[in-house]
């Protein structure tokens, strides 16, 4: 991996899965299958707690879908990432577990990542002619992060005392010490 973009791409990854681990840690024992209720109506839209967990590290699995789309041969383990169920809901120390997983096998993609082949085409199930794979990570990038903050407001609605800095990671001013 370089320090360039793709270096740069998978620090703010690396930053956005760390808040998600720490919203992760803050949802109150006894609410896993809470969901918002619009006009007091059991809406089935809302995803319930437990299913925006396990949705989060879908979100991760489609990193992992583009790496291993990239390099196939070099990435031949991600085939087993197949055996994680999909579409369930699951508690916060599985979500936690797998999203570590899903960061391991993303760090072992990047690795092989340079800025040059960000701009390659790979086909996907939305773009069957293919898209640059920095448009593919970005994007899931961009659905990752809508989703954290879909956890953050769940957490705010449940009355969590949720503040920005537990939502982003805050820079320092590096000229102060």
């Amino acid at each position: 991996m370089s320090n360039g973009i793709s270096g740069l791409l998978l620090e703010k990854l690396r930053e956005q899965v760390e808040r998600t681990e720490h919203l992760i840690s803050l949802i109150p024992s006894g609410q896993a299958d809470w969901h918002p209720k619009l006009l007091s109506i059991d809406d089935p839209n809302f995803f319930r707690l437990n299913e925006l967990l396990f949705h989060l590290t879908e979100c991760l699995a489609g990193f992992c879908a583009a790496l291993y789309a990239a390099y196939k041969d070099q990435l031949a383990d991600f085939a087993r990432l197949r055996n994680v169920p999909l579409n369930h809901s699951c508690e916060a120390e599985e979500a936690k577990a797998l999203l570590g997983i899903y960061m391991s096998h993303i760090e072992e993609g990047f690795a092989l990542l340079t800025d040059d082949d960000l701009s390659r085409q790979i086909p996907t199930i939305f773009v069957r002619e293919g898209e640059a794979l920095f448009t593919i990570l970005i994007g899931n990038l961009e659905h990752y992060i809508n989703h954290k903050y879909q956890l953050f407001f769940y957490l705010k609605m449940l009355g969590v005392p949720v503040k920005t800095p537990d939502l982003y990671h805050l820079r320092q001013d590096r000229g102060s010490s």
